[in-house]
Protein backbone atom coordinates (compact mmCIF):
# COMPACT_ATOMS: atom_id res chain seq x y z
CA UNK A 1 0.00 0.00 0.00
CA UNK A 2 1.75 2.87 -0.63
CA UNK A 3 0.80 6.52 -0.74
CA UNK A 4 -0.58 8.80 -3.38
CA UNK A 5 0.37 12.13 -1.96
CA UNK A 6 3.33 12.96 -0.09
CA UNK A 7 3.28 15.62 2.70
CA UNK A 8 2.93 19.41 1.39
CA UNK A 9 1.36 18.24 -1.89
CA UNK A 10 -1.73 20.14 -2.72
CA UNK A 11 -4.85 18.22 -3.36
CA UNK A 12 -9.08 18.69 -3.96
CA UNK A 13 -10.93 17.26 -2.43
CA UNK A 14 -13.92 15.02 -4.40
CA UNK A 15 -17.10 15.34 -2.85
CA UNK A 16 -18.81 17.25 -0.05
CA UNK A 17 -17.07 16.48 3.38
CA UNK A 18 -19.32 16.24 5.76
CA UNK A 19 -18.56 15.65 10.25
CA UNK A 20 -19.03 11.85 10.70
CA UNK A 21 -18.87 12.25 14.27
CA UNK A 22 -14.99 12.43 14.26
CA UNK A 23 -14.76 16.06 14.09
CA UNK A 24 -14.74 18.20 17.02
CA UNK A 25 -17.17 21.63 17.84
CA UNK A 26 -19.75 21.20 15.29
CA UNK A 27 -22.96 18.45 14.73
CA UNK A 28 -22.66 15.01 12.92
CA UNK A 29 -23.62 15.62 9.30
CA UNK A 30 -22.52 18.79 9.15
CA UNK A 31 -20.92 20.35 5.99
CA UNK A 32 -16.98 20.42 6.69
CA UNK A 33 -15.37 20.53 3.17
CA UNK A 34 -17.20 21.59 0.05
CA UNK A 35 -16.48 19.44 -2.97
CA UNK A 36 -14.09 20.77 -5.14
CA UNK A 37 -11.75 22.84 -2.42
CA UNK A 38 -8.23 22.15 -2.47
CA UNK A 39 -5.99 22.23 0.41
CA UNK A 40 -2.28 20.61 1.58
CA UNK A 41 -1.34 17.27 2.90
CA UNK A 42 -0.22 18.01 6.54
CA UNK A 43 0.12 14.20 7.56
CA UNK A 44 -1.07 10.31 6.69
CA UNK A 45 -1.70 7.19 8.58
CA UNK A 46 -3.97 4.00 7.75
CA UNK A 47 -7.15 2.86 8.91
CA UNK A 48 -7.59 -0.82 9.24
CA UNK A 49 -4.39 -1.53 8.07
CA UNK A 50 -6.38 -1.20 4.41
CA UNK A 51 -6.92 2.66 3.67
CA UNK A 52 -4.85 5.55 3.69
CA UNK A 53 -6.03 8.51 5.85
CA UNK A 54 -4.92 12.51 4.66
CA UNK A 55 -4.89 15.24 7.26
CA UNK A 56 -5.70 17.72 4.92
CA UNK A 57 -5.31 21.71 6.04
CA UNK A 58 -7.90 23.51 3.94
CA UNK A 59 -6.87 27.05 4.06
CA UNK A 60 -10.13 28.94 3.49
CA UNK A 61 -11.54 26.90 5.97
CA UNK A 62 -9.19 26.66 8.07
CA UNK A 63 -9.79 23.27 8.56
CA UNK A 64 -7.89 20.20 9.47
CA UNK A 65 -9.70 17.34 7.94
CA UNK A 66 -9.08 13.44 7.21
CA UNK A 67 -10.06 12.12 3.67
CA UNK A 68 -9.22 8.71 2.61
CA UNK A 69 -7.09 8.45 -0.72
CA UNK A 70 -9.90 8.06 -3.03
CA UNK A 71 -11.76 11.15 -2.09
CA UNK A 72 -8.66 13.26 -3.30
CA UNK A 73 -7.07 14.08 -6.32
CA UNK A 74 -4.11 16.15 -7.15
CA UNK A 75 -5.21 20.09 -7.05
CA UNK A 76 -3.05 20.13 -10.57
CA UNK A 77 -5.23 17.23 -12.28
CA UNK A 78 -8.37 18.47 -14.65
CA UNK A 79 -11.52 19.18 -12.11
CA UNK A 80 -14.68 18.58 -13.12
CA UNK A 81 -17.44 20.21 -11.55
CA UNK A 82 -20.93 17.76 -11.03
CA UNK A 83 -24.07 19.18 -9.71
CA UNK A 84 -24.87 15.64 -7.14
CA UNK A 85 -22.46 13.68 -5.44
CA UNK A 86 -22.57 10.35 -4.23
CA UNK A 87 -25.49 9.04 -2.04
CA UNK A 88 -27.66 12.48 -3.10
CA UNK A 89 -31.30 12.06 -3.85
CA UNK A 90 -32.23 13.14 -7.14
CA UNK A 91 -35.29 12.91 -9.43
CA UNK A 92 -35.04 11.52 -13.52
CA UNK A 93 -36.03 14.99 -15.04
CA UNK A 94 -37.50 13.17 -18.19
CA UNK A 95 -38.49 9.38 -18.86
CA UNK A 96 -35.39 7.49 -18.97
CA UNK A 97 -35.51 4.33 -21.35
CA UNK A 98 -33.58 2.07 -23.10
CA UNK A 99 -34.46 0.21 -26.12
CA UNK A 100 -38.05 1.89 -26.55
CA UNK A 101 -39.08 0.67 -22.52
CA UNK A 102 -39.39 2.78 -19.96
CA UNK A 103 -37.67 1.96 -17.08
CA UNK A 104 -38.22 5.42 -14.96
CA UNK A 105 -41.11 7.54 -15.01
CA UNK A 106 -40.22 10.97 -14.70
CA UNK A 107 -39.92 12.36 -11.34
CA UNK A 108 -39.41 8.93 -9.72
CA UNK A 109 -36.33 9.69 -7.12
CA UNK A 110 -33.26 7.46 -7.22
CA UNK A 111 -29.42 7.55 -5.25
CA UNK A 112 -26.78 8.31 -6.84
CA UNK A 113 -24.23 5.53 -6.04
CA UNK A 114 -21.32 6.93 -8.27
CA UNK A 115 -19.81 10.00 -9.91
CA UNK A 116 -18.60 9.72 -13.84
CA UNK A 117 -16.58 12.86 -14.02
CA UNK A 118 -15.35 11.30 -17.42
CA UNK A 119 -18.31 9.87 -19.16
CA UNK A 120 -18.45 10.49 -22.58
CA UNK A 121 -20.40 13.50 -23.07
CA UNK A 122 -19.70 14.94 -20.14
CA UNK A 123 -20.58 14.27 -16.20
CA UNK A 124 -22.60 10.83 -15.96
CA UNK A 125 -23.77 9.08 -12.76
CA UNK A 126 -25.04 5.49 -11.55
CA UNK A 127 -27.75 5.76 -9.76
CA UNK A 128 -30.35 3.28 -8.10
CA UNK A 129 -34.00 3.76 -8.32
CA UNK A 130 -36.41 1.79 -6.10
CA UNK A 131 -36.59 -1.96 -7.23
CA UNK A 132 -35.01 -1.83 -10.44
CA UNK A 133 -31.05 -2.27 -11.66
CA UNK A 134 -28.55 0.45 -11.28
CA UNK A 135 -28.67 2.69 -14.34
CA UNK A 136 -26.31 4.99 -15.91
CA UNK A 137 -28.08 8.18 -16.49
CA UNK A 138 -26.33 11.42 -17.69
CA UNK A 139 -26.46 14.76 -15.59
CA UNK A 140 -29.14 16.71 -17.93
CA UNK A 141 -31.26 13.97 -17.27
CA UNK A 142 -30.95 14.33 -13.99
CA UNK A 143 -33.01 16.98 -11.14
CA UNK A 144 -32.68 17.58 -7.28
CA UNK A 145 -34.99 15.49 -5.42
CA UNK A 146 -37.80 17.11 -3.66
CA UNK A 147 -38.05 15.33 -0.13
CA UNK A 148 -41.29 14.22 1.77
CA UNK A 149 -41.09 17.36 4.13
CA UNK A 150 -41.10 19.74 0.80
CA UNK A 151 -37.23 20.43 0.77
CA UNK A 152 -34.77 20.00 -0.99
CA UNK A 153 -32.24 17.29 -1.15
CA UNK A 154 -28.86 18.94 -0.39
CA UNK A 155 -25.64 17.54 -1.89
Amino acid sequence: MRPRFDYGDAVRVLRNVRNDGTFPGTDVGDLLVRRGSTGFVRDRGTFLQDQIIYSVHFLPEDRLVGCREEELQGADEPWTPSRFEFRDKVAAALRLASGGRVLVEQGEVGEVIKVLRDAPGGVAYHVIFEGRNLLQVPESALAEAVLERGTEAVG
